[in-house]
């Protein structure tokens, strides 16, 4: 088997953005910014929604404004009458 078949797991640091929280972990992921975290260099990659900030894992409820999009709609499309 080639020695260059498979890509190189890398020890990779996802943070997400919202609440700070690291995820360590191996990916063939790779970034230009890195830390030294436990004795070990990893690659920091910077993530907007992870589990810990994502509303379908925080049970957080977000409101969405229905009924202002749909009055928009309305005005935009509705029927002029003579």
């Amino acid at each position: 088997m080639k020695a260059e078949a498979h890509p190189k797991l890398n020890n990779v640091a996802f943070v997400d953005v919202s609440s700070g929280r690291r995820f360590l972990t191996r990916s063939v992921a790779r970034s230009a910014k890195t830390e030294t975290i436990d004795g070990e260099d990893y690659f920091i990659i910077l993530r907007d929604v992870t589990s810990d900030s994502h509303p379908a894992y925080t049970g957080e409820k977000r409101l969405v404004d229905s009924a202002g999009r749909v009055e928009k709609f309305t005005r935009k499309f509705r029927r002029v009458k003579k």
